[in-house]
């Protein structure tokens, strides 16, 4: 029987040469699951994760498998990084993916419900009061219904019995005046075209006031913001610079695997261990990531572990049935003091840690 199974097809060809090397590797050096997780730090339950392929490794333990290897890390950490952009591009493409099902399931639904019916012709004046614009991508395909747009009016619908040069139009020797407007007849006030002349050029002033007065406002409103602000502001506070692979900090880290973030192997430590049992206990903290979690070794199918920091608590880390070691999420903590470990054993049995 061999001792890898085979690696997922779905595997990006990067990711998946990254993980046969990594299989290679442990091949050389005779070590069994077990035996690398104590060396290195990381869990057995992590490193079939990434000699499977079902979780890319991080760095912080490609280091470690090098020193334990007797490996270049400086090769091994090269191909590291081409595999974590495959894997960062193929978790990308998954997103994008369950984007789409989601909207398409979304319009469905939508859909079933149909859209808006558009009301008929027939105001006061007879005109349509709305109408359809076709083009416009909308829930399950239903197109939104816009209202009538105003229409600019047309230089000819104003202009009187010959040629008419719109206002501030400019010709050949430059900005053309505009025309004098025929005298009224005698016994009038102007026939139609006079008095379409007058609105639109009223028209025209009245919209440049508004404009003018709407700068006004705007940019008074801005000095007065800007004086308020005074000539300098506090510069902000840049988040802490974390180390290469560490992924998460305080409360970002909550509920997140440990080695998944980079905070396990060199970042942590176990400062509490108790024996329960053949069980052993331990609370894992790193200072790095300002998290703990639990973790149970030694334990056999049925185990569970749980971490508890006072009025937070982790999900508990079930060992499964070819395991024998479990870890929990992490939580934010303070210091490791702030939280102790728990382990409920399959008999019944139940200790922590102190």
């Amino acid at each position: 029987m061999p001792r890898w199974k085979a690696l997922p097809d779905e595997l990006d060809p990067q990711v998946k040469e990254f993980a046969s090397q990594l299989r290679r590797l442990v091949d050389r050096s005779g070590l069994g699951i077990a035996a690398l997780a104590d060396r290195t730090g990381y869990s057995k339950t992590s490193w079939e994760r990434y000699l499977n392929g079902r979780l890319l490794a991080p760095k912080g333990a490609i280091v470690a498998l090098a020193e334990v290897t007797g490996t270049n890390p400086v090769h091994l950490t090269t191909m590291w990084e081409l595999a974590e952009r495959a894997w960062s591009r193929s978790e990308a493409r998954h997103d994008m993916t369950m984007e789409a099902i989601r909207i398409s399931q979304a319009r469905a639904a939508l859909g079933e419900f149909g859209g808006p019916t558009a009301p008929s012709g027939g105001g006061r004046n007879g005109s349509a009061t709305a109408s359809r614009t076709t083009g416009i991508a909308g829930p399950a395909g239903v197109s939104p219904t816009v209202p009538p747009q105003a229409q600019a009016p047309s230089v000819d619908q104003f202009a009187p019995v010959g040629q008419f040069t719109p206002v501030g139009q400019f010709g050949p020797a430059g900005p053309v005046a505009p025309p004098t407007p025929p005298a009224s007849p005698p016994g009038g006030s102007g026939g139609p075209g006079r008095r379409r002349l007058t609105m639109f050029l009223a028209g025209v002033v009245g919209a440049a006031l508004v404009v003018l007065v709407a700068y006004v406002l705007t940019s008074g409103g801005d000095s007065d913001k800007n004086d308020k602000a005074g000539p300098s502001s506090t510069p902000s506070t840049s988040a802490p610079q974390l180390p290469a692979g560490v992924q998460c900090v305080g409360d970002g880290c909550t509920g997140k695997d440990p080695e998944a973030m980079g905070c396990g192997g060199d970042l942590a430590d176990s400062p509490t261990r108790s024996v329960v049992g053949a069980v052993t206990v331990e609370v894992r903290y790193s200072k790095t990531c300002k998290a703990a979690w639990a973790r149970i070794q030694g334990a056999a199918p049925g185990d569970s572990v749980q971490l508890d920091a006072g009025a937070k608590a982790s999900k508990k880390g079930l060992v499964g049935d070819a395991d024998t070691d479990a870890y929990t999420p992490m939580v934010e903590v303070g210091s490791a003091s702030a939280a102790k470990a728990c382990v409920t054993l399959a008999s019944g049995e139940k200790g922590c840690t102190e």
